[in-house]
Order: C-alpha cells, then sequence, then structure tokens
C-alpha cells in the first residue's frame, strides 16, 4: 500500500553549510598508500571538506538551518519542531536538536536527535513531515549533518577516502494537494550490522585505554557487502515506489541518491532505466558526508535551477543497520 501523509506536506526551503577547509586527493596520498586516480576510479570523489579540530555538529547544522530559514523569510521563532539527524553529535546528550535550537533562536521549538545513519535524513523527514500532515507542528526543520572527519581512521584508506563533513537542511510546510511528499517506502535489517559500524563508544563497549589504542572509535566497514546490499536496495526500493504510482524512471525530472560511492549511484539509476543526466551528483566534491548528502545535493539542485514546482523526484538512501529508504515527492516550491 501508499504510505501517504495525512495531509500534503512538502519541502518549501533549503540550505547548506560546508566547512572551508578542502581536503584533496593528492593530500590524502601525502599520509596514505593511495593516489588520485585510484580514489577516483574506486569512488568518484576528487574532494572532501573537513572540519578543523574542536568543531561540533552543531557548528554546521545551524548555519544550514539559518540559510534554510532566511531563505523561506521565517524567524526561527516561528519553527514548532526541529528534527536533527546525526552519528557525529556535538555529545552524546544533550542532543544535537538542543544545540542548534539554542544557536538559532529557535525559541518556540522541540526536538529530538534521530539516527538511522545514511538513512537518517530520509527517515527524519517522514518521521517530521507526518507530524506536520497531523497539525502536531506547522512548521517544521530537518537537519542532517555529520562531522565524519571525527570517527574515521585516517590510517585505513579503505575508508579514511570516502567521508567528508556537511550540513544540509530543509523546511517543511503543509502544501497544495498534490505536491509534496507523495510517498516513501523505508525499512531495516539488523542482520547488516556487522558490515558497517563504530565497534566501541556506546554501553555495550564504553570507551577505555584499550578501545582508543585499537581504533575502536572509528568506521569499519566490508566494502563489498556494503556495496551489493546498497545497489539492490536503493534501487529495488526506488522501483517499488515507481511502480505503485504507475510511474516510470522517465517521468523523474531529478534522481537523487545517497552519495556514497559514484559506481552505487550509477548502478542504481541504470536499474531504473534513468537518464544519468538526471541524476544529482556531488559526491566528487563533498565525499560522503552521511545524514547531509541528500539535502545538500536537493539545496545545490535548486541552486543549479535543476528543480521546478511540479517536478517529480526520487530521493533513496542506504546505510549502517542496515537501513535504506526512498522517498517520492512532486516539488511543491
Amino acid at each position: 500500500m501508499n504510505h501517504r501523509l495525512a495531509a500534503p506536506v512538502g519541502i518549501t526551503a533549503t540550505g547548506q553549510c560546508f566547512p572551508p577547509k578542502v581536503v584533496t586527493n593528492d593530500d590524502l596520498a601525502q599520509i596514505l598508500d593511495t593516489n588520485d586516480e585510484w580514489i577516483r576510479s574506486r569512488t568518484g570523489i576528487r574532494e572532501r571538506r573537513w572540519v578543523e579540530p574542536g568543531t561540533g555538529a552543531s557548528q554546521l547544522g545551524a548555519p544550514a538551518l539559518q540559510q534554510a530559514l532566511d531563505a523561506r523569510g521565517l524567524k526561527a521563532s516561528e519553527l514548532d519542531l526541529l528534527v536533527v539527524t546525526t552519528v557525529t553529535p556535538d555529545t552524546l546528550f544533550p542532543a544535537t536538536a538542543c544545540r542548534i535550537q539554542e544557536r538559532v533562536g529557535a525559541s518556540n521549538a522541540f526536538g529530538f536527535d534521530l539516527n538511522a545513519a545514511c538513512s537518517g535524513f530520509l527517515f527524519a523527514l517522514t518521521t517530521a513531515a507526518s507530524m506536520v500532515a497531523a497539525g502536531a507542528a506547522r512548521k517544521a526543520a530537518v537537519v542532517g549533518v555529520d562531522i565524519m572527519s571525527t570517527i574515521i581512521n585516517k590510517e585505513d584508506r579503505a575508508t579514511a577516502v570516502l567521508f567528508g563533513d556537511g550540513a544540509g537542511a530543509v523546511i517543511l510546510e503543509q502544501v497544495d494537494p498534490g505536491y509534496g511528499i507523495l510517498d516513501f517506502e523505508h525499512r531495516i535489517d539488523g542482520s547488516g550490522g556487522e558490515f558497517l559500524f563504530m565497534p566501541a563508544g556506546g554501553s555495550l563497549k564504553p570507551a577505555t585505554a584499550e578501545t582508543v589504542a585499537n581504533k575502536e572509535h572509528t568506521i569499519h566497514q566490508a566494502g563489498s557487502e556494503v556495496f551489493k546490499n546498497a545497489v539492490r536496495e536503493m534501487a529495488d526500493n526506488s522501483r517499488l515506489l515507481l511502480d505503485r504510482n504507475g510511474l516510470k524512471g522517465e517521468d523523474l525530472a531529478l534522481f537523487v541518491p545517497h552519495q556514497a560511492n559514484i559506481r552505487i549511484m550509477d548502478a542504481a539509476a541504470k536499474r531504473l532505466e534513468l537518464d544519468p543526466a538526471r541524476m544529482m551528483v556531488n559526491i566528487d566534491r563533498y565525499a560522503n558526508t552521511t545524514t547531509a548528502t541528500i539535502p545538500t545535493a536537493l539545496h545545490q539542485a535548486r541552486e543549479q535551477g535543476r528543480l521546478a514546482k511540479g517536478d517529480l523526484v526520487i530521493l533513496s538512501a542506504f546505510g549502517a543497520g542496515f537501513t535504506w529508504g526512498s522517498t517520492l515527492l512532486r516539488w511543491a516550491c
């Protein structure tokens, strides 16, 4: 069955924030056994942004949200709800949503953090949109932000080259009938947890001198397992939305996949029989920013004039957990 909201809710503004420091593939080749050609051919990445030490997620998330608020002409005090999705919070508690709320002055909003790894933005989007559709909030914001440079092992070329830091934000409001989020499908499968995870730092394995020395507070990934599952689930889930809404790939104005690896993205687009020109790509400049990839890609698509009111768009992601999901929307602004 279609997962429809109780009332039409859509994205009415977007924003983004990246740190100024650019780290190129050549920069990484100075500290790793790698080179620009190896990284580009396997990932599609040529550079990424990394924060300076001591920068928290809220310090990128707040400017991204402020940009979205300014684009919509809203005061922060007009927000009712703020959902922040991240795997790199400023602190385990209080929630990063509280820190961003304070930074922007969203004095009338309640909020919380949501963790679904790379699928987090899509899960947060439908969670917040459902609350707006139900009348529990009128104006909501979703911020996807991650500081991945703080949890990568910079001695591991298999993962160190993949990730960047960034934040993206959207404003959600009720929109005209027929616009906004039309359908979505989200899934989780905990049996995939062993293939992409951070071993220590939680209640199961608290931090010790040993866990730090063993680099257990960094990303551990079985790349081939993640790759094959990501291609299958992103493509199949997106195809499901097309089929049950009587659509074909050619009906889409834009496909916005999670920016994890250009080969995963290309394979998913091919299985959807989608014109590659209709796929949004920014992985070459920003790498995998986890929960920030989709909202920043949407923001850049708007800036590039690739989105117009009425356009059909699919957003699709896959991440640790395993988590995955897709969202079909008709652009509302």
